[in-house]
């Protein structure tokens, strides 16, 4: 486990950044403590401090993950965002919404057309699963 290179931190952070803007710095300096991301077998987990200086006496060969996974890196060095990120993006969140059509066929479309898929959908389900009718 290793902390982030200057430009793993930067795509991973433009990333996030499309999702919650400038609330980032509230994930890094939370009330309740430091947080940090660390890389292990190019997945990015976010961990407290406290949790992280525990984690240490670990060999990196024998853990598994430590603390939330955020995303993983791909072969192609892009960052890719995990589901179980999102309990931490969804309060600073600009919304989870991605246009399906463009603004000319929005106008003329019919009301049951989907316009933006809302992709918070899948985790709500997986959270909600037993309740859903």
């Amino acid at each position: 486990m290793r902390p982030l290179t200057e430009e793993e931190t930067r795509v991973m952070f433009e990333k996030i950044a499309k999702y919650i803007g400038e609330n980032l710095q509230l994930l890094v300096d939370r009330p309740d403590g430091t947080y940090c991301f660390r890389l292990h077998n190019d997945r990015v987990y976010y961990v407290s401090e406290k949790i992280l200086k525990l984690g240490a006496n670990i060999s990196g060969d024998k853990l598994v993950s430590l603390g939330t996974c955020f995303g993983k890196f791909t072969k192609t060095h892009k960052f890719r965002l995990h589901i179980t990120a999102l309990d931490y993006l969804a309060p600073y969140a600009k919304g989870f919404g991605v246009a399906a059509k463009s603004t000319q066929d929005c106008r003329k479309v019919d009301p049951m057309a989907i316009v933006v898929f809302h992709q918070a959908d899948i985790g709500e389900y997986v959270r909600h699963e037993e309740t859903l009718t």
